[in-house]
């Protein structure tokens, strides 16, 4: 006849559960069910205030998108997503005495070589530099359907695109070392930091970005008032604001409008 199997468990199997939580002596369990990473020869644990720590990460974090993202650079007026496709653009030849080419592939190479954050962005800003609602002087010549102030764009596969002959004064005599170049997010190109700008694009077209604790309005002007208060500012270095709105009388907006 078949022994009936006990069901209190073995001496051994008791003992062995009775360990459960804790480790061997000197491994990485202290007894009572907690644990600590081994470390290394040399190596320390430092405690840290998490207040002190937030308040340091979110600094960091703050500049980073500032810097890398959000707001303009007041040099050329242009964020980096803006920057970086202006510059592709040129170095692929995609200039104004050229033929359009499918905005998917600028999109593309954009993101490719300087640009890593997403094709949808990259083309919502190649589309916005093109539209005349949104920029009081495009930057791109655009061919094909980029919207309305209340519809999208078409798909980048059916839209093309090319450098406007405004967007070549933002770029000229950059080949004579004018500005500087830094490596791009993989070191294998390099990209400017800054756009030589023939003219303040920043006043221009102004723009629009919200970052980290802070956001940027700052609306557009017209590009001929902005040039003569340039000239006489060149002129007369101590020149007040008021003297300079004489030639600038106020913003221009791209949409337009009736005084009635």
């Amino acid at each position: 006849m078949a022994k009936k199997k006990s069901d209190t468990p073995s001496k051994a199997t008791a003992k062995s559960g009775g360990k459960s939580g804790g480790g061997k002596k000197g491994g990485a369990g202290d007894g009572n069910g907690s644990s600590q990473l081994p470390l290394s020869s040399g190596d320390s644990v430092q405690p840290i205030q998490l207040q002190e720590e937030m308040e340091r990460s979110f600094l960091d974090y703050a500049i980073s998108t500032i810097m890398s993202r959000a707001l303009p650079d007041v040099r050329d007026g242009l964020k980096p997503v803006h920057r970086r496709i202006i510059w592709d653009m040129d170095q692929q030849g995609f200039r104004p005495d050229r033929p359009y080419v499918k905005c998917a592939r600028v999109t593309g190479d954009t993101m490719a070589r300087y640009h890593p954050h997403g094709d949808g962005a990259i083309y919502d800003a190649l589309v916005r530099m093109a539209q005349p609602f949104s920029l009081r002087h495009p930057l791109i010549d655009f061919h094909g359907n980029y919207g309305s102030p209340d519809f999208g764009p078409a798909a980048s596969r059916y839209t093309e695109a090319r450098l406007h002959p405004l967007a070549m004064q933002l770029l000229a005599d950059i080949e004579e070392n004018t500005v500087d170049l830094m490596p791009n997010y993989d070191g294998t190109t390099e990209e400017p930091t800054v756009l030589p700008a023939r003219f303040p694009n920043l006043l221009v077209n102004g723009s629009q970005g919200i970052a980290v604790g802070m956001a940027t309005s700052i609306p557009p002007h017209n590009l001929g008032e902005i040039i003569d208060a340039t000239l006489h500012l060149i002129d007369n270095p101590d020149a007040t604001v008021k003297d300079l709105m004489k030639f600038v009388k106020g913003p221009d907006f791209p949409t337009g409008g009736l005084i009635l």
